[in-house]
């Protein structure tokens, strides 16, 4: 079966005047056109390509990598808005449209959002939408406490930043808990911190608890190391929004780093910072 919206490992089966004709393995053919046929082939060879619909709405192979596929989310730029609704970049030659029904805000030309890309199923068209929490369900987790997530940064809330957890459920960073610049559409590491009665997820960006103080030790030591005289103008009777400039961590946090650091000898704490033991 072909994947529309989606990478397809196909056989090439003949070369016409339009291009390659591809197969999979039910048989089912499709056209690479001849902007897209490698410079070197051999029929039956494999070839890995991205398939759409192109502007006649007629499946179409290109060795392009789109911004996005069938059944995921990416941050894409609005080309242009029309009286249909709007269309994005996604770094195909068609662009991918976004009904007035599918944006969560009135998009705009030249505005950035974060969309799911997904067949729908009245047209068998390939469409994007910005009500992205719709194709997310905390009905059933598959993951836990304590578990490491991929995070896609969704939008803010008066709480924090809500975020997409691997793809598949909805989780929120609280404000006292964001120590760094992120922004809608950033693709990060988290941690599960919570998980609620009701399946909301509470997401951190740093490990949680005992786990936590080993990795940003290791912040601390980095960032010892790479100073000229191995000494840092901080300790914990310093400002807090001067270590999170600086380290992108919380007091709290740096605290018990530079506690681990000085149980094991590593560092001196001084009355105007830290220093490396020699």
């Amino acid at each position: 079966m072909i994947i529309i919206g989606d990478y397809n490992t196909l056989d090439i089966i003949r070369e016409t005047d339009q291009g390659l004709y591809l197969a999979d393995k039910e048989g089912n053919e499709v056209l690479l056109p001849n902007r897209y046929v490698p410079e070197s082939f051999q029929i039956w060879e494999e070839i890995e390509v991205f398939v759409y619909l192109d502007n006649e709405e007629r499946p179409v192979a290109v060795t392009d990598e789109p911004y996005i596929i069938r059944d995921d989310f990416a941050l894409l730029r609005c080309n242009q808005v029309t009286s249909h609704g709007a269309f994005l970049d996604w770094g195909m030659v068609k662009e991918l449209f976004c009904p007035f029904k599918e944006q969560a805000f009135k998009m705009k030309a030249g505005g950035w959002y974060l969309v799911y890309c997904y067949l729908d199923e009245e047209t068998d068209r390939l469409v994007a939408s910005s009500k992205t929490n719709r194709f997310l369900d905390n009905k059933d987790l598959t993951v836990q406490q304590f578990d490491e997530v991929d995070l896609i940064v969704s939008h803010p809330s008066e709480l924090g930043m809500n975020v997409i957890v691997n793809n598949q459920h909805l989780g929120l960073i609280f404000s006292e808990d964001i120590f760094k610049d992120i922004s809608v559409g950033d693709r990060l590491k988290g941690y599960v911190k919570k998980v609620r009665h009701d399946n909301k997820l509470d997401i951190v960006l740093g490990k949680i608890g005992y786990r936590k103080i080993e990795p940003n030790a290791d912040i601390v030591m980095q960032q010892l190391e790479d100073s000229r005289d191995g000494f840092l103008p901080l300790n914990d009777k310093s400002n807090p929004d001067e270590i999170k400039r600086e380290l992108q961590m919380s007091k709290k946090t740096f605290k018990k780093a530079i506690g681990t650091l000085y149980k094991q000898r590593l560092i001196t704490i001084e009355s105007d910072g830290i220093r490396l033991v020699e």
